[in-house]
C-alpha cells in the first residue's frame, strides 16, 4: 500500500523564457497601432524587398526602417474591424487601406501585429492562472498526504506507505488484477464453446470504484475483516464493463446440452429430498424453544442427521470444513395468494424479485432447461442467478448459481418449488468473493380455502464462515438474516400488500378520490421502498466508508452521481447507522409511526408537526399502510403545501419497515391523475428494525436503566441527501458531518423517547 501519488503540478515559466517573452512583447507593442497602448505608433514601412523588419535589427538595419504613426482616426477604424474580423481578406483590405489612407501592406502588418499582442496578452492571462492552480494543487497535494498518513491498507492491514500510489488507485490496481484473472478464465471457456475462437478484447478491464468523490479523509479501516471492491459476477462484470449486452452476459455459465439429462434427473432428487425435508421431525428438525433472536421460535437443521439421510447423488466440492458453516432452518405460514399465482412468481426473475424486495436484491434466468408441461410451469427447470442481502451494508450481499425447479404434486394436490447446486453441471464458473452454495432449498405450497396458500419453507444453504461487524453477529448466528422465518416473513407482507393493491371495497380514509388514484400512489410508494433497498446495502457495486476506526462504530457513507429520472440529479450523499436498542422492537416501530409522537423528535421532523391527510391499508397490522402525511411548517401556504409520503410495515418475526420522502402536492396530484410518476424524484429515508437478543456482550450499547438481559431490537436508520445538484462535484466535509450530526441525533432522541416513555420536549 502506498501513499498518494504527488499530484501533478504546472512547471513554470524559467527566466529566459520570461525575458524572451518580455522582449518579444515590447517589441510587438513598439510596433503597433492599437488604441489603448502606445498612440499612433504602427508597425513602419517595409524594406524595399517587402520582408518584414527584423524584431531585433543590427545597427546599419535600423537606420534604412521607417515608422509611420497611424491618426488616431485611423487606428479606431482598424479596431473596428479587427472585433468584426481579425483576419480581414485581401478585398476588406484594399477597402480599408483606400479609405484610411494606408497601403494595403500597412493594413496588413497592422492587423498581423494586432493578432500577435491580442495573443501576447492571453499568454500571459492563461499563466497566471496556471500558477495559482499550480499553488492550489500543491497545497491539496500536501493536505492529502497529511491525511493518507493514518490510512491502513485493506490488505495487508498495515500502514500504507506515502509517495507510490493513492489509496484509491490501490483499491483500483487490486480490482485490475483481479478483471484480468476472470477476462483470461472467461477467455478460456469462450474459446472451448466458441470454435476456439475468443470473442473478448484482450485489453484488461478497468471498472472505477463507486466512491470516487473526495472521501479518501476518512479512514476506511475498522475491526470486521477488511471488505474487498464488491465482485461483479461471471457475465455481469462483462455487462457492466459494456463488453456484451445483458442477454449475452451469462452464456459463459449455460448448461451444455448433454447435461440437461442429468440436471433433469438432480431436480426431481432435490424436489423428493425438500418433501422428505418437509414431512420430517426430529431428530432432522431441532427447535429452538423460543430463544431465538427476539424470542421467535425456530426450526434448525440437524447436519448430521440430514447428511445421513439425504446424500447427494454427486461429490459436491465442498468450500472447506474450516472455513464453511451449514445453515438449515424452516418455518411454516399461510399465506393470502393461491398456489398458481405464486408458482408463477417464483418461476419468473423479475416477479420473484419483486415479491422480495427487502431480502433479493437481483435476480435473473440465464437459461430455461426445460420449460414443463401443460403450460402450468409444471416440470420447468431454469439455471438462475439471486443475490440476496440484509438491509444493511454491514452484512455481505451472497451471490449464488443455482437450478430452480417446478413439479406439482397430483395426489396432494400441492407444489414444489426447489433450488439445487450446479455443481458438476458447470465447470465454468466463478465462486464470488463471499462464497455461497444454496443447498436443497425452496417450498412446498398447499392450496388451502378462500384463496389462501400455506407454505412449508426450507432454507439450506453453505456459506463462507466470515465474522460480520459484532452488532450483527448474533443476529447473523441465530439464521434470522437469511432463514426461512425472513423469507416467509417477507411473504406474508408482500402477498397482503398486493391484495390490499388489487382490492376494489376498500374505503380509504383521507383524500384518495378514487381505486385507481390509490393504486398509483401505492406503486409510487413501492418506488420509493425499492430505492430505499437499494440504497442502503452492500449490493450494486457500491463502497462503503467508515469514518472511524472505533470497533463501536457502525456509520458508513457512500455517494454516487445520479443523472436517472426518479431523483434528483447530481450527487447523493448515502448514509447509514445501525443501533442496538434494548426495546422490543414493536415498541420501537410503535414511536417511529405515530405522528403525534414521532414530531416532537426535531432530529424527524424539524419541529413540526405532522398530520395525516391519507391512509391506505395494506396488511392485516393497522401499520402496515401507506400514509400521506402534512407537514405543518411555517413556510406553508394555500400554493405550497408540503407532504411525506410514507410506507410502514411490520411482521411479528420478521421486523418492520418504515420509509418516507418529502412530496409536493402537485407530484400526489400527478398521481392521482394516472399519469406516469417515474420522473417524480424522491430522496427516501427510512428505519429497519429487526429483533434482537440481548447485547450484554457489546460494549457501548444504549442500555440505560434496563438489564443487560433484556431481548431488544436492531435500530438501522437510512439517508440519502442531496449533496449537490452539479454530477460532477466533489463531496466537501460539512456534508458529511451534518449528515454524520444528524443521524446520531436521531438516534439519540429515539433511545431517550423510549427510555422515558414519552418523547422530549
Amino acid at each position: 500500500m502506498a501513499g498518494v501519488m504527488p499530484l501533478a503540478a504546472f512547471p513554470p515559466l524559467s527566466l529566459k523564457e520570461e525575458a524572451a517573452a518580455a522582449r518579444k512583447e515590447e517589441e510587438m507593442e513598439s510596433g503597433s497601432g492599437s488604441a489603448g497602448h502606445m498612440e499612433g505608433l504602427s508597425c513602419g514601412e517595409e524594406h524595399e524587398n517587402g520582408a518584414m523588419p527584423s524584431p531585433s535589427p543590427s545597427p546599419s538595419a535600423a537606420k534604412k526602417k521607417r515608422y509611420h504613426r497611424h491618426t488616431s482616426r485611423q487606428i479606431q477604424e482598424m479596431e473596428s474591424l479587427f472585433k468584426e474580423c481579425p483576419h480581414p481578406d485581401d478585398k476588406q483590405r484594399l477597402r480599408l487601406s483606400q479609405e484610411l489612407g494606408l497601403k494595403p501592406r500597412q493594413v496588413k502588418f497592422w492587423f498581423q501585429n494586432r493578432r500577435t499582442q491580442m495573443k501576447a496578452q492571453q499568454d500571459r492571462s492563461d499563466n497566471l492562472v496556471l500558477r495559482a492552480e499550480n499553488d492550489n494543487l500543491k497545497t491539496e497535494n500536501y493536505r492529502l498526504q497529511a491525511a493518507i498518513r493514518n490510512v491502513i491498507c485493506p490488505n495487508c492491514g498495515g500502514p500504507a506507505m506515502l509517495g507510490e500510489m493513492s489509496f484509491e488507485e490501490h483499491h483500483i490496481r487490486i480490482e485490475n488484477a483481479r478483471l484480468k484473472e476472470e477476462l483470461e478464465r472467461l477467455s478460456c471457456i469462450a474459446g472451448r464453446f466458441g470454435g476456439g475462437r475468443s470473442m473478448l478484447p484482450s485489453s484488461p478491464l478497468l471498472l472505477p470504484p463507486s466512491l470516487d468523490l473526495d472521501m479518501g479523509v476518512y479512514s476506511r479501516h475498522f475491526h470486521e475483516l477488511p471488505q474487498p471492491p464488491p465482485m461483479l459476477c461471471g457475465g455481469d462484470m462483462l455487462l457492466a464493463a459494456g463488453l456484451i449486452d445483458e442477454d449475452s452476459a451469462f452464456s459463459g455459465v449455460l448448461i451444455m446440452e448433454g447435461k440437461k439429462t442429468l440436471a433433469l434427473d438432480l431436480a426431481m432428487t432435490a424436489a423428493d429430498q425438500l418433501l422428505r425435508m418437509c414431512r420430517a421431525d426430529e431428530p432432522l428438525w431441532l427447535r429452538t424453544g423460543g430463544n431465538g433472536a427476539g424470542g421467535v421460535q425456530m426450526e434448525f437443521l440437524n447436519e448430521e442427521e440430514h447428511i445421513r439421510l439425504f446424500p447427494w447423488p454427486m461429490d459436491v466440492k465442498g468450500l472447506g470444513s474450516a472455513g464453511c458453516r451449514m445453515e438449515g432452518t424452516r418455518d411454516t405460514a399461510l399465506v393470502i395468494m393461491n398456489s398458481i399465482t405464486l408458482v408463477d412468481a417464483f418461476m419468473d426473475a423479475n416477479k420473484w424479485m419483486e415479491l422480495f424486495p427487502f431480502i433479493v436484491s437481483k435476480a435473473k434466468t440465464i437459461q430455461i432447461i426445460t420449460s414443463g408441461v401443460a403450460g402450468n410451469g409444471n416440470g420447468s427447470l431454469h439455471l438462475m442467478y439471486a443475490e440476496i442481502h440484509v438491509l444493511t451494508p454491514l452484512v455481505p450481499t451472497r451471490e449464488a448459481y443455482f437450478l430452480r425447479y417446478c413439479q406439482h404434486n397430483s395426489e396432494e394436490g400441492s407444489w414444489t418449488i426447489v433450488d439445487f447446486p450446479i455443481d458438476n453441471l458447470q465447470d465454468g464458473i466463478q465462486m464470488p468473493l463471499m462464497r455461497y452454495r444454496r443447498r436443497p432449498s425452496g417450498c412446498v405450497i398447499q392450496d388451502m380455502p378462500n384463496g389462501y396458500s400455506r407454505v412449508i419453507w426450507v432454507e439450506h444453504a453453505e456459506v463462507e464462515d466470515k465474522p460480520v461487524h459484532q452488532i450483527f453477529s448474533q443476529f447473523m448466528n441465530s439464521r434470522m438474516g437469511f432463514g426461512a422465518t425472513r423469507w416467509l416473513s417477507i411473504l406474508q407482507r408482500q402477498c397482503e400488500r398486493l391484495a390490499s393493491l388489487m382490492a376494489r371495497n376498500i374505503s380509504d380514509l383521507g383524500v384518495i378520490p378514487t381505486s385507481e388514484a390509490r393504486k398509483n400512489i401505492m406503486k409510487l410508494s413501492q418506488r420509493m421502498v425499492k430505492t430505499f433497498c437499494a440504497g442502503i446495502t452492500a449490493n450494486g457495486g457500491q463502497s462503503w466508508t467508515a469514518l472511524s476506526d472505533s470497533p463501536n462504530d457502525t456509520i458508513r457513507v457512500t455517494t454516487r452521481k445520479n443523472t436517472l429520472p426518479g431523483q434528483p440529479n447530481g450527487v447523493i450523499l448515502s448514509a447509514v447507522s445501525t443501533t442496538w436498542l434494548p426495546f422490543p422492537y414493536h415498541q420501537v416501530f410503535d414511536l417511529l409511526t405515530d405522528e403525534h409522537r414521532r414530531s416532537q423528535l426535531d432530529a424527524l421532523s424539524s419541529g413540526n408537526s405532522l398530520h395525516e391527510v391519507a391512509h391506505i391499508a395494506n396488511g392485516s397490522h393497522p401499520r402496515n399502510c401507506v400514509s400521506l402525511l402534512r407537514i405543518n411548517a411555517a413556510s406553508n401556504s394555500s400554493q405550497n403545501v408540503e407532504l411525506l409520503l410514507q410506507e410502514s410495515c411490520t411482521h411479528p418475526s420478521g421486523g418492520s419497515l418504515i420509509v418516507y420522502a418529502s412530496i409536493d402536492v402537485d407530484a400526489v396530484q400527478v398521481a392521482m391523475s394516472g399519469e406516469d410518476p417515474s420522473y417524480i424524484p424522491l430522496l427516501p429515508t427510512g428505519f429497519i428494525l429487526f429483533p434482537a437478543e440481548p447485547q450484554a456482550s457489546i460494549s457501548g450499547s444504549a442500555a440505560g436503566s434496563k438489564s443487560s438481559e433484556t431481548a431488544g431490537s436492531l435500530l438501522t436508520v437510512g439517508m440519502q441527501v442531496q449533496a449537490s445538484a452539479v454530477p460532477s462535484a466533489k463531496l466537501n466535509l460539512s456534508s458529511v458531518t451534518s449528515v454524520n450530526h444528524h443521524l446520531c441525533s436521531a438516534v439519540h432522541q429515539i433511545s431517550s423517547a423510549l427510555a422515558s416513555g414519552t418523547p422530549p420536549s
